[in-house]
């Protein structure tokens, strides 16, 4: 993973055309996608980091842009739905009040 702040942008020009770089994503997100996407064209430089495949961008746990990446996103949203039904339950426990009653 390459931070957009830490390249200059003749050097991001050069590894993109050498197919060094073949998608970016949102680091504060963790949102990969394609490099024309509309989305990502528009984030801060600050949050935009660069990868050398998409399967780059899966192992450090980054999901697919509803935009560019449409196909795989609606399967990865499937697959997460898959993951949230049968959820563990959830165990609160409230304190108990102290009811002393004076007599």
């Amino acid at each position: 993973m390459i931070r957009h702040t830490e390249i200059t942008d003749e050097e991001l020009k050069k590894r993109i055309k050498d197919r060094m770089i073949s998608a970016a994503g949102n680091d504060k997100l963790m949102i990969y996608g394609n490099l024309h996407c509309r989305s990502g064209k528009r984030m801060r430089r600050e949050n935009r980091v660069f990868f050398q495949s998409v399967d780059e961008a899966i192992r450090q746990d980054f999901r697919p842009c509803g935009n560019c990446c449409r196909a795989d996103y609606t399967e990865w949203k499937r697959k997460k739905k898959g993951q949230d039904r049968n959820p563990a339950p959830l165990l609160i426990q409230y304190p108990m009040k102290n009811r002393l009653h004076k007599g």
